[in-house]
């Protein structure tokens, strides 16, 4: 599985979308994260990052909504506990295994 963190320099919400993805992650050493600084608006599009920041897994953004264009903006996540700048980690633990259940 191919987990990627797409981020603008600087992201006020890069400490805490580590923070619980280390911890949705946690007791699974085989996933990787890579992580990418995007800096401009085609490199946005490109990857698909819809906000920052935006997490592929393996090329797809499970969090998109229809219709959400790509863009440099910090974004927001909805939960059961209203709005944060990251998923909580039960949003990261189901998407990564929804995600793991389509490879087989």
């Amino acid at each position: 599985m191919d987990v990627m963190l797409l981020t603008v320099p600087d992201c006020p919400n890069l400490p805490l979308i580590e923070e619980r993805l280390a911890e949705a992650l946690s007791g699974r050493p085989e996933i990787h994260v890579a992580r990418h600084v995007v800096t401009d608006h085609s490199q946005a599009q490109q990857l698909g990052m819809r906000g920052s920041p935006t997490i592929l897994v393996n090329g797809r953004d499970p969090f998109a909504q229809p219709g959400q264009p790509a863009g440099l903006a910090c974004r927001l996540y909805r939960h059961a506990g209203g709005v944060s700048g990251a998923p909580s980690v039960a949003q990261l633990r189901a998407a990564l295994t929804d995600e793991a259940g389509d490879d087989t």
